[in-house]
């Protein structure tokens, strides 16, 4: 039984009826969903027509069974498309022959990348990125999804290129409009926007636009010659074994990554909503073995890869699902119209497939954060548009690598000036370091010949600089204390730092005491030999107790400093008196 729950989903029979009801409609949901992507990922026209009907039968199967969220609905999204499109058009144009049976093993290897990163326990770091990374990074993924969908839209088949050769060719495509087409897609577009909340009830709106566009196109427009979708074709899929040359290889494991972090990251954003939701929580490292185990078994036989759907998980959910049955129950509904329904799907205009994917598109951009995007700080606005700009016109990875690294310097920097706040150097009582009055008693005692150094909260190595700049700024001290009972954690270039500051305070040879290293702290200093330098008796726990030898130093260095004047002064007379050759 444990190793069933550790291997499976949570699947229960306690809730059958709200399950199997939440799966149908998901699957229904799902259904145009599917044969849009298909279309817009360029698998149809590459031979593979049923890729996106696959995909959403094999991902979502697999991630319900082994997955971490029980409520959570697997199957192609528009963020998955895109990244799918462009590694179909460029392995199918490289390798007219074998192309899209590379596309497919990418998928595999994306699916085995996501395997490993569950593994290896991943999970809580793949969606540790900044907001205005994600933010950017999603809303250009719904730029280029809009982009690619102008060609079909207007009636006509996209472009070759990608989003550059799209946006080139918008002046053919606007002298050349199917308006016949274009009206289908408009009407596409309106039905999802504009249909009446009562009627949401009872029918998915993707469902009704398709069914209500494919209508429309029999009924009044079967000569116009519109191009359709085509018969499906019936029956189980074939086996797609892995295939890939040497000189595509290194492309190949890129486009693989680019799909197993974006696939991470689309499952378990919707997996938290799932959780907000259902008031759960989902295991984020099985999630991410599910997902990768569907998109390995996905390409296997040819599908689309796949994520978790915001949206098929909240009607998931909302209709009544609470367990993983209810994504097995969608899967299988799909199956079934993979096995024998083909034939319906021969009169879908592709026009229609295309308004549905736009408005993916227009839902994927995150509207309200770039509404919002004046009230934040000008740092973290570019930093979300120029990740929308490299997203959309250069690279996937360079826009989310360049984004995380820039976020992250910018944050690691704003820490650095919060955290110099709390490195605290001081020779006098004051109110910068919180002393009782016995501390605060011994060290005016001292009348500034101790340095007392504070630090508090954990020490990155950006805080490195503030120590060193606290510590030159004053030198006339007899004996430094350096305080680390408030440090939690210290990194390898702070703990350098005071390593410096204690070895040059001993080579002038003025005392040291070391006050509070303890735990990972202790052991930090250690490791590289910073405890060394320290006399043993000089390494308390004790600030005060520290305060007390050390006030006992410089008073006794003090006494015998008098003393000796003491005597100069009293002897430098007779000898003043002494004459040439005369002995005292």
């Amino acid at each position: 039984m444990a190793f069933a729950t550790q291997v499976f989903n949570k699947i229960n029979f306690r809730n059958i009826k709200g399950d199997m009801f939440g799966g149908l409609t998901a699957a229904v949901i799902a259904l145009p969903m599917a044969l849009a992507f298909g279309v817009a990922s360029g698998a149809a026209d590459a031979g593979a027509p049923a890729a996106g009907l696959y995909g959403a039968v094999l991902v979502g199967l697999f991630a319900a069974l082994f997955g971490g969220t029980p409520t959570l609905i697997s199957e192609p999204t528009g963020p998955m498309t895109v990244v799918t499109t462009a590694v179909i058009a460029h392995l199918t144009t490289t390798n007219p022959e074998n192309g899209l049976a590379m596309a497919f093993t990418v998928v595999m290897m994306a699916g085995v990348l996501q395997i490993i990163f569950g593994l290896l326990r991943f999970g809580k770091y793949i969606t540790m990125m900044p907001y205005n990374v994600i933010s950017g990074f999603m809303s250009g993924i719904g730029i280029i999804l809009i982009i690619l969908q102008i060609g079909p839209f207007l009636g006509q088949a996209s472009p070759k290129g990608g989003v550059v050769g799209t946006i080139q060719n918008i002046p053919n495509l606007l002298t050349s409009i199917n308006p016949i087409e274009t009206g289908l897609a408009a009407l596409t577009v309106a039905i999802l926007f504009l249909v009446p909340a009562k009627v949401k009830k009872f029918v998915p709106p993707p469902l009704l636009a398709l069914v209500v566009g494919t209508v429309i196109s029999v009924l009044f427009f079967s000569d116009a010659g519109i191009r359709r979708i085509g018969e499906i074709p019936t029956g189980l899929p074939s086996l797609q074994l892995p295939y890939f040359t040497p000189d595509q290889l290194q492309l190949m494991v890129a486009d693989a990554t680019v799909l197993a972090m974006l696939g991470c990251i689309d499952a378990l954003l919707t997996s938290v909503v799932a959780d907000s939701l259902t008031r759960t929580q989902h295991n984020s490292d099985k999630e991410l073995i599910g997902q990768g185990l569907g998109n390995l078994a996905s390409g296997l036989f040819g599908g689309l890869p796949g994520a978790g759907a915001t949206m098929g998980t909240v009607v998931n959910i909302n209709t009544g699902a609470r367990s993983a049955l209810s994504g097995i129950t969608r899967a299988f509904i799909l199956m079934i119209v993979v096995l024998g329904a083909g034939s319906l799907t021969a009169q879908i205009p592709m026009a229609v497939l295309a308004g549905i994917s736009l408005q993916v598109g227009i839902k994927i951009i995150d509207w309200g954060f770039l509404k919002r995007a004046h009230n934040i700080s000008w740092k973290s606005a570019m930093i979300m548009y120029g990740v929308i700009g490299l997203t959309v016109f250069v690279d996937l990875i360079a826009a989310v690598g360049i984004g995380v690294f820039v976020a992250n310097v910018l944050t690691i920097d704003r820490l650095t000036q919060i955290k110099s706040e709390d490195v605290k150097a001081i020779t006098d009582a004051d109110d910068a370091i919180i002393l009782d009055n016995d501390e605060k008693e011994l060290l005016d005692r001292a009348e500034g010949r101790i340095l007392l150094f504070h630090l508090s909260g954990p020490m990155i190595f950006g805080v490195s600089k503030a120590i060193s700049r606290q510590h030159t700024l004053l030198n006339n001290y007899e004996v430094l204390i350096v305080d680390l009972s408030e440090v939690p954690h210290m990194g390898v270039t702070s703990a350098l730092a005071i390593e410096n500051a204690i070895q040059e305070t001993v080579d002038t040879g003025r005392h040291v005491f070391l006050v509070g290293a303890a735990g990972s702290v202790k052991r930090r200093l250690e490791k590289l030999g910073v405890l060394e330098i320290v006399p043993p008796q000089n390494m308390l726990m004790d600030r005060r107790q520290a305060l007390v030898n050390a006030v006992a130093l410089v008073t006794s260095d003090a006494n015998i400093n008098s003393t000796n004047a003491k005597v100069t002064n009293e002897t430098r007379p007779s000898f003043d008196n002494l004459q040439i050759g005369q002995n005292p």
